[in-house]
């Protein structure tokens, strides 16, 4: 009895160790994966090369690389002064157009929140918003509350784990710890990731 049931935990044990290596993997390949494949199919480039106008040839990655070669041609033509004036002048015309500008103005602020010139999830701290010796991960993203009258709060994002959502507090400043040896980056993983990520002090 002893010999099959230890053969048979073994198994499982074997099984779930096989889980936890590919799961990151295929889950990761996939991702990509499907992020390439939505890219490339936003140009898809057919080459016939049969002769048969009905029967072109897809060729696969280039409707990619012209995408980000797109981006990047952008992103240089918009560091010149008269282009810049250009885009700034759509920019401005967007966030005053009725019902394009809820839109456009949320994408852009938080777009900007994470990549842009005004990053606002660059100060990660912990957080007590329930119990004095409950923490939780947030950012803190706007210490000036002149407009909501209430000069002492600041305002920290928590993030959610497991989901692209977090929540809002309007706390005081003593609720509040810096972390100040943690990368801001490794902090928001930390807090999606349920706390499973190990985070490396800098």
């Amino acid at each position: 009895m002893k010999g099959p049931y230890f053969t048979s935990r073994r198994l499982f044990q074997y099984f779930l160790q096989g889980v936890l290596v590919l799961a990151p993997v295929s889950i990761t390949a996939y991702i990509i994966y499907n992020m390439f494949t939505w890219l490339d199919h936003l140009i898809p480039v057919y080459i016939n090369l049969s002769g048969d106008p009905a029967k072109p040839f897809y060729l696969p990655g280039i409707g990619f690389l012209l995408v980000m070669a797109g981006i990047l041609v952008v992103g240089y033509i918009s560091s010149f002064f008269v282009v810049s004036r250009l885009l700034s002048f759509f920019d401005h015309a967007l966030e005053k157009t009725p019902g394009v500008k809820v839109i456009y103005s949320f994408v852009k602020d938080f777009s900007e929140a994470f990549a842009g010139k005004k990053r606002k999830f660059q100060r990660a701290v912990l957080v007590s918003v329930y119990q004095e010796d409950v923490w939780q991960v947030g950012f803190i993203t706007n210490e000036d509350l002149a407009q909501f009258g209430m000069m002492e709060y600041i305002t920290v994002y928590v993030p959610n784990s497991y989901a692209v959502a977090g929540t809002l507090f309007f706390v005081k400043p003593g609720r509040v710890r810096l972390l100040n040896d943690i990368q801001a980056a490794d902090a928001l993983k930390f807090a999606i990731s349920g706390g499973v990520v190990e985070v490396e002090e800098s």
